[in-house]
């Protein structure tokens, strides 16, 4: 361990350097073994870089008191990933579905002094999944070329930009350790599971497994915060639980740690029921469809996440656009608009809302805008770094309290605060990019539709809330719908012709 500390510690502003431009050398590599080892050198430096940013932390106390249970353990946990990667190197369903299932999960885990509810079972899959590429392909002398591979393109280009930019703005950042973080749980893992996933052979079949599986466990998660609103029992986060016991209303997080993350799951599973709905003429799935949608509308309403419940409305907005185009959709998106705001009026505590006081309807997200556009104003070539918002924000505001501000939730804001106009126009330019990718041709196939409506329903809530890179399933819709805008594989049409549908 001392080497890997010594040769990490005294640099770590260049190997979270090096780190993004791994992550952006795999983003952009033509050939499968120039991926692999860039891939192989992200995964295996993110956590050295980790490991030894917090080595003296006491969460660690453990493991530097006792070296050789930790050790002992440590080569456990690879064994594991070793077995799990040569499983999912022998059946190839197992990464996608196994992604899938661990994208809800979070676990509880004390980093840099503050708890984070870090997704452990997923940096698992997308480790073995990176082991299961990466080893075969280095292990050829001539690396065969997937089914599933595709031309770089700019979305490939852009998200290289992206991370690489956040990567070398992290080197002037006030709060280096929380760049560090994000770089180590967020930009290198997820960045990785878009390559695993873009490569994916997308078969009807494997398709229909996912939408079961998604549709499945929100059914799940809408059970759980149907038994929290009946027993008025939080199981997770007593932070929402000591709210709830502040306001006459009652909101439920199932799983999630968070109303807004837990709406934003069933955001997702019910445009993918939506986009299959709007294309099935037979009547037993609309029937099935319109008593899983009522089930899990119902557990998006408990949450009373404002931020998801307009993402829905996005969502669908857009399948309707790609359904019956765009003017007849604006008239019943008007209609509907009149109807909300008339809701809202109304009964506006219905919907959490105060019309006497709308800086609280909105969660204290006016003051973080506000500052995020001065910190913006003081330094708006470069910004204040990448991860700096929080820190910065509360020096500038005189904030003491650790809580103060804890994200601005409003990504454009914390990427103009942090990155100034440079990481502003790449954002921009991003945004342009995934939705050129992923609304081309959109229309043909129910779950492009699906993953187009998603991604644009989720790209509002960080409007509104927060996570955009940062959030995993940005991510894998941009990896799926990389692979289905690539074309149905050779032996995909041999299974069937015609695009196919989300489920039969």
């Amino acid at each position: 361990m001392s080497p890997i500390l010594a040769l990490a510690g005294p640099l770590p502003k260049a190997g979270a350097v090096v780190a993004v431009l791994l992550v952006a050398g795999a983003l952009l590599a033509r050939e499968p073994r120039s991926r692999a080892l860039a891939m192989a050198g992200a995964l295996l430096l993110a956590p050295v870089l980790l490991l030894a940013d917090i080595w003296d932390s006491p969460q660690l106390a453990v493991v530097r008191d006792h070296p050789l249970p930790a050790a002992v353990a440590a080569f456990a946990a690879l064994g594991a990933l070793a077995l799990l990667a040569a499983g999912m190197d022998r059946r190839p369903l197992l990464l996608p579905l196994l992604a899938l299932a661990a994208l809800p999960f979070r676990v509880p885990i004390q980093v840099g002094g503050t708890t984070s509810n870090l997704l452990v079972p997923l940096y698992l899959v997308v480790a073995a999944g990176t082991l299961a590429f990466v080893v075969p392909v280095l292990r050829e002398q001539t690396p065969r070329v997937a089914a599933g591979e595709r031309e770089v393109g700019w979305l490939e280009r852009l998200l290289a930009l992206s991370v690489a930019l956040y990567g070398v703005q992290a080197t002037y950042s006030s709060d280096f350790d929380k760049a560090l973080q994000q770089i180590a749980f967020f930009v290198v893992p997820f960045a990785l599971l878009f390559l695993l996933l873009a490569r994916v052979e997308w078969t009807p079949r494997l398709l229909r497994l996912c939408f079961g599986l998604l549709v499945g466990l929100a059914l799940a998660f809408s059970a759980i915060g149907y038994v929290e609103y009946a027993t008025k029992h939080i199981f997770l986060n007593p932070k929402l639980l000591a709210s709830n016991d502040l306001h006459s209303y009652f909101r439920t997080n199932s799983v999630f740690f968070d109303p807004n993350i837990y709406g934003r799951f069933l955001v997702v599973a019910m445009l993918a029921v939506a986009a299959t709905l709007v294309r099935s003429s037979r009547t037993r799935t609309v029937g099935v469809g319109a008593v899983v949608l009522a089930a899990l509308w119902g557990g998006l309403v408990l949450t009373l996440s404002q931020s998801s419940l307009g993402a829905l409305l996005v969502g669908l907005g857009t399948l309707a656009v790609l359904q019956w185009g765009p003017r007849r959709t604006l008239v019943s998106a008007a209609a509907v608009a009149v109807a909300g705001v008339a809701a809202v009026l109304l009964t506006p505590s219905t919907f959490g809302v105060n019309l006497h006081n709308l800086d609280s309807s909105s969660g204290g997200r006016t003051p973080l805008v506000r500052g995020g556009a001065e910190l913006f104003a003081q330094r708006p070539i470069a910004g204040h770094g990448s991860g700096s918002f929080v820190h910065e924000y509360r020096h500038h505001e005189h904030h003491v309290a650790p809580d103060a501000a804890t994200a601005s939730h409003t990504i454009p804001i914390t990427i103009a605060a942090e990155q100034g106009v440079i990481g502003v126009l790449a954002y921009l330019a991003l945004l342009a990019a995934a939705l050129a990718r992923l609304l081309r041709g959109a229309a043909a196939s129910p779950a492009r539709a699906a993953i187009a409506a998603a991604f644009l329903a989720l790209l509002f809530h960080t409007l509104v809330y927060a996570a955009f890179l940062e959030d995993p399933m940005t991510w894998a819709l941009l990896g799926v719908g990389t692979a289905l805008a690539a074309g149905v594989p050779a032996r995909a049409r041999a299974v069937a012709p015609a695009a196919a549908p989300v489920i039969t």
